[in-house]
């Protein structure tokens, strides 16, 4: 291609255009000449700093390059670089967002922690910190009770009826026993052990998943120390208190007893527990890998001894009368009997027993307050009330003659029609109020306290007691039965009268005579006299509530009319030489197990009382007796017959007891002093 033609794109250029061309050059020339000169001096100079700077340049390009990728995505693509300027602004800027939102989370987070932390501290220092330390105390410290010496239980006289003292009971480790079949034998040979508990015992020493076993309580001592002195691998000996019953277990009816920890269960044990038991107290001790570090026991509560109980029983009279009652049951062959001695004044009971036939056919004790928690259907001692009730309301006087016949027909021809008999068969024959009494026929008493009336016949004998509890507050104490007059069914209005259709218990009936030897005013019995505190200080028991039942005029006839019974009537069996005894017999039918008073055979079962006081004119002690069925066959089924004996020997030994004289005018019955 020749020099003058050049193309451009394929295109041939004109030569007006290349001429124009030609001199540009030969002026561009000439200047970049003269320019390329003096600025040889200043290239020279820079050209360390340039080559410097563009290898700095170079290097930073190619970080950008490769810092940039789509920059070169968009030359390739025919876009501009400065398209993409706006695009990298803003990705910085949400770059620049994204890390203040992270910041932001952070900071909220750490907050929400800090919260957390400080309700966690709160939680366990403040709301449940106290739990915690003692969760804290539990893990090194070991507490142990302390246990309190138990109140002392004496009679009126300051002697002791009920103690506790330390005894030794035998334990086992069944985790370090080797042999428990061994052990328990050796074990049943020295406590004396049969072999069905032998074999219990056996088996309980073979329990690895316990460490501590009962083999025997309360241990003789000398047993104990036999046992200890063989070295028996896991059998040891602890001290415990016992509770020991003084003199043989006299008057364990009325004390009771404690279960095997040392609580009340029966009787005055279980009925004063709080306050016989104290308070126990405490002591702690410092602990290692759960076992005892020595010289760390502290006691942080003192123990509270219980507070001693002064009874009203006194001993002597109460064994006298254990002895005379359990004679008494021997000679008839009875079931058992009751007995109680009471304070005419202050309702105190003196002496009370209960006696039981067990199943070998012995009379013995019995453990259980039967005079309390037993009830019976009174018999003839009822017509006491009856009579009081019929003088007191007024409706006739000791005088006034009644036409008794021999059987009473009640509610003849209706649906509740009853024969009616007295103990003794007679002709219609004419009785005063005192006759009807001392004879004690029912029909008589029937007759008079029948002009009384159901509804208030039935609130005299409220008010003598029957129905509702003594006041004692005795363990098991019933209350007896007596229906509300309205519910009394045809003859039942009749026979109340005379000691049927309401029952009562010993203590009641005692109680409610003694309102007769009392001037008319009831007194509850009372068992506890007095209590001694910690100090030793003697607080004495508030006493037995009281009421007006009858007033002293009918009271003083009443014990006329006893006194007459004692000396002429079915009673006399129950005089003393030279004191005058008041009294009233009482032979009761008891229902059988057909719910009538006869068996099947046409014997009956009987239940004798015999309740009275003396001196009768001015009485100082009020007691029962009662014979649970004697032989049927006997003459000495009756309460005149079978308890009035008892009730003379116990009166005469009250007499001694308790210093009773008579007053100067009194010389006993009249028949007696002759």
């Amino acid at each position: 291609m020749s020099n003058e033609r050049r193309t451009t794109r394929g295109t041939e250029v004109p030569k007006s255009r290349r001429k124009v061309d030609s001199s540009k050059r030969a002026r561009t020339a000439t200047t970049k000449s003269s320019a390329s000169k003096s600025a040889s001096s200043s290239k020279s100079a820079s050209s360390s700093k340039r080559t410097s700077s563009t290898r700095a340049a170079s290097k930073a390009t190619k970080v950008a390059s490769r810092r940039r990728p789509k920059q070169s995505l968009g030359l390739l693509f025919g876009r501009d670089d400065k398209t993409e300027a706006p695009k990298a602004t803003v990705r910085n800027r949400s770059t620049a967002g994204l890390r203040r939102t992270r910041f932001h989370v952070m900071v909220s987070l750490g907050l929400v922690c800090m919260v957390g932390l400080v309700g966690r501290s709160f939680w366990v220092q403040v709301a449940h910190g106290a739990g915690y330390r003692e969760d804290g105390v539990q893990q090194r410290q070991r507490f142990s009770s302390i246990p309190a010496a138990r109140g002392t239980i004496f009679d009126r006289d300051g002697n002791e009826m009920a103690i506790t003292v330390p005894a030794t009971s035998i334990y086992a480790n069944p985790q370090s026993i080797i042999d428990p079949a061994a052990t328990a034998h050796v074990l049943a040979q020295l406590l004396g052990i049969d072999a069905v508990s032998e074999a219990d015992l056996a088996a309980k020493l073979a329990d690895q998943s316990t460490t501590f076993v009962y083999v025997q309580r309360f241990v003789d001592e000398n047993v104990a120390e036999a046992v200890l002195s063989l070295n028996l691998a896991g059998i040891f000996g602890i001290s415990e208190p016992e509770r020991v019953e003084v003199a043989g277990g006299l008057a364990r009816n009325v004390v009771g007893r404690t279960d095997p920890f040392g609580v009340g269960a029966t009787g005055i044990e279980l009925q004063y527990d709080k306050m016989l038991r104290g308070q126990d107290g405490e002591m702690v001790k410092e602990a290692s890998n759960g076992r005892s570090l020595p010289g760390t026991t502290k006691i942080v509560d003192d123990p509270r001894p219980g507070t001693d109980l002064v009874l009203t029983i006194d001993r002597s009279m109460q064994y006298q009368v254990e002895r005379i009652l359990l004679a008494r049951v021997e000679e008839l062959t009875a079931k058992g009997g009751n007995a109680v001695v009471m304070d005419t004044a202050t309702g105190e009971i003196l002496a009370i027993v209960s006696v039981r036939r067990n199943a070998d056919g012995v009379a013995e004790l019995t453990a259980g307050n039967m005079a309390a928690v037993e009830a019976h259907e009174p018999g003839s001692v009822a017509k006491v009330f009856s009579m009081a009730a019929t003088l007191d309301s007024g409706v006739a006087t000791t005088d006034r003659v009644y036409d008794v016949p021999g059987v009473y027909v009640f509610d003849e021809g209706q649906e509740y029609e009853k024969e009616i008999k007295d103990a003794y068969p007679h002709d219609l024959e004419p009785m005063t109020l005192r006759d009807i009494f001392v004879r004690s026929s029912n029909i008589g008493t029937l007759m008079a306290a029948g002009e009384v009336g159901s509804p208030r016949l039935h609130d005299y004998l409220e008010a003598f007691g029957f129905g509702k509890q003594s006041g004692l507050q005795f363990p098991g104490e019933t209350a007896g039965m007596l229906k509300q007059p309205e519910n009394w069914r045809g003859s039942e209005n009749a026979t109340i009268t005379y000691g049927y259709g309401y029952s009562s218990s010993a203590l009641q009936l005692v109680s409610a005579v003694n309102v007769i030897a009392n001037n008319g005013v009831y007194v509850s019995p009372r068992l506890v006299r007095a209590t001694i505190d910690e100090k030793g200080s003697f607080w004495e028991a508030p006493a037995g509530a009281t009421r007006r039942v009858v007033s002293e005029t009918t009271a003083a006839t009443m014990r006329a009319l006893m006194a007459s019974v004692v000396c002429e009537g079915t009673g006399t069996r129950a005089r003393i030489d030279g004191i005058s005894v008041a009294g009233k017999t009482g032979t009761g039918y008891k229902i059988q197990d057909n719910g009538t008073y006869e068996n099947e055979d046409g014997t009956r079962a009987y239940f004798a009382t015999f309740v009275g006081f003396l001196p009768a004119n001015n009485p100082q002690i009020s007691i029962l007796v009662s014979i649970d069925e004697p032989d049927p066959s006997s003459r000495d089924r009756f309460g005149g017959t079978a308890a009035a004996p008892a009730f003379a020997k116990i009166a005469t030994m009250a007499i001694h007891e308790r210093s009773i004289e008579p007053s100067a005018d009194d010389a006993g019955c009249p028949a007696v002093a002759e």
